[in-house]
């Protein structure tokens, strides 16, 4: 069975001026992703700009990523969609080109009743590729729950959830309700956080790692304290959260991924703008994140 355990990080898009997709842009972030060690990959995700992507664009990403990673780590494709006729075909799509597993949203605007998203979930499962349930209230309009997590989680093929509810307390109600008793069952349901600043408390909790933003820059790092807090050494995941926490945090001074792209782009590596309605950054926004990255060495 896939590991959905460590560093996974959530790609962007680089993009041209032009706002065309940069590909060989794209197959060089993989592979710098790659020569750091990062776990996993997940292209087309939230980061990925997926909203503003066509079908075309996105299977031509896909294919890029499944040859470039060439089975080294697992990829998870983003395969959301707020129609779950539409969702069922990117999960479709994920297994064809033999991804590890499919991320799904909660369906955002419709903002469904728990019969509805369970539904929605138990459609995605049908293709028979592991699903990692992307819980992200402040995008999506609904939380899920952990009751209803808990019933979800009992629909064969749901492998796990990338937690972006930022509730610290809900997450732990996820691993000690749904993980921990799966676990003791000899089976898996991975719990990963969506939060960079959330890695080291959800580890020690006994989640299993991190879906990330900041590992777009920073792979290798972003890897040593998922590694260090899995792993117990706690006074090195500490000094490593506490090093990279202005960045994390100034990778959200406004709405991903319009910061983590400047960051990349003053970084030297492929990422262009975000396509609209994502706009430029502020110039507050750009100091706080050119602060961020001076105080790392990054850029001078």
């Amino acid at each position: 069975m896939t590991q959905f355990r460590g560093a996974f990080t959530a790609l962007i898009t680089p993009m041209k001026e032009s706002g065309k997709i940069d590909y060989d842009g794209f197959r060089r972030l993989i592979e710098f992703q790659l020569t750091e060690g990062i776990d996993g990959i997940v292209p087309l995700g939230t980061t990925g700009e997926s909203p503003t992507i066509d079908e075309d664009e996105e299977e031509k990403l896909i294919k890029i990523a499944m040859k470039t990673a060439g089975g080294k780590v697992p990829v998870i494709i983003g395969s959301g969609s707020n129609d779950t006729k539409h969702m069922v075909s990117y999960v479709q799509r994920a297994k064809k080109h033999g991804a590890d597993a499919a991320l799904v949203v909660t369906p955002y605007y419709n903002r469904p009743n728990d019969d509805g998203l369970l539904r929605h979930f138990e459609a995605a499962a049908k293709p028979g590729i592991p699903i990692i349930i992307y819980n992200i209230a402040s995008r999506t309009g609904r939380n899920i729950p952990t009751p209803l997590m808990k019933e979800i989680a009992k629909i064969p093929g749901i492998a796990g959830v990338k937690e972006s509810s930022g509730d610290i307390g809900q997450m732990g109600d996820v691993i000690r309700e749904i993980a921990i008793p799966r676990k003791a069952a000899g089976d898996k349901f991975w719990v990963l956080s969506g939060d960079d600043s959330l890695i080291l408390p959800l580890s020690s909790m006994g989640g299993d790692g991190v879906i990330s933003v900041v590992s777009n820059l920073l792979p290798a790092k972003v890897k040593d304290l998922t590694k260090a807090a899995l792993e117990g050494d706690f006074e090195k995941a500490r000094a490593l959260h506490y090093e990279l926490l202005p960045l994390m945090k100034a990778a959200f001074v406004e709405t991903n991924p319009a910061p983590i792209k400047q960051a990349l782009s003053w970084a030297g590596l492929p990422a262009g703008p975000a396509r609209l309605p994502m706009g430029k950054l502020a110039p507050a926004s750009e100091a706080v994140l050119q602060k961020a990255l001076k105080d790392l060495g990054l850029i001078k």
